[in-house]
């Protein structure tokens, strides 16, 4: 399963919660709109940094992948996650996995986006969390890893809308999904998510289908 891994993360959490809240230096990029049945997030994209992560990002967007899924997993004071699982718990086709680009210098704090990923570093597809407090500590790329094998990602900056991030980690818990216990009752549905390009934006070769 391409999910952000609970267990490592939720470990840390209250190491990571006290630690102070700087925000990365996110490069002018691409605009996201988020928007959901509980109102709208913008998000700066940053392809300096995470040009195959934004390019893979953007890619499903223009897709319309992201419409009409679902907030799968909300863990208060974490993470909320997205990306391919519908209100009924059924996941979308997604394409080939992409490189790992954590050792990019960001830094998992809140309101940063993140790709998600599965045991293997390289097999993030389309699920990507919003860092909803600084979890640098247990989410970012480890200092001794000399590749690019660890960590998770941050390609992102919420600029606005960190209220209705906030509003969705409120919502009472229980429905269904690959997180069951963390999933709304009521879904929150991702309505659509649009794309504003920068002029000039860097572009990225993404990994090409097996399927």
């Amino acid at each position: 399963m391409r999910c952000l891994s609970l267990a490592v993360a939720v470990a840390a959490f209250f190491v990571s919660g006290a630690l102070a809240q700087t925000a990365p230096q996110i490069a002018a990029g691409p605009q996201a709109t988020i928007e959901t049945s509980l109102g709208a997030i913008t998000v700066a994209l940053d392809p300096v940094h995470a040009p195959l992560t934004v390019a893979n990002f953007i890619r499903y967007a223009k897709e319309k992948h992201f419409d009409g899924t679902v907030i799968y997993r909300v863990v208060p004071g974490f993470v909320l996650q997205m990306g391919s699982y519908e209100a009924d718990g059924k996941p979308r086709r997604t394409h080939a996995p992409i490189p790992l680009e954590a050792n990019n210098g960001l830094s998992n704090v809140r309101g940063t986006l993140a790709m998600a990923h599965g045991d293997m570093p390289a097999s993030a597809t389309a699920e990507f969390f919003i860092n909803l407090s600084d979890n640098s500590a247990s989410l970012n790329h480890e200092a001794g890893d000399t590749g690019d094998t660890t960590g998770f990602a941050v390609f992102g900056q919420v600029t606005s809308g960190m209220d209705v991030a906030d509003k969705i980690a409120a919502v009472a818990l229980g429905g269904v999904g690959p997180f069951a216990n963390a999933a709304p009752v009521t879904p929150v549905v991702i309505e659509k998510v649009t794309i504003a390009e920068a002029p000039q934006a860097p572009s990225a070769a993404l990994p090409a289908d097996t399927h």
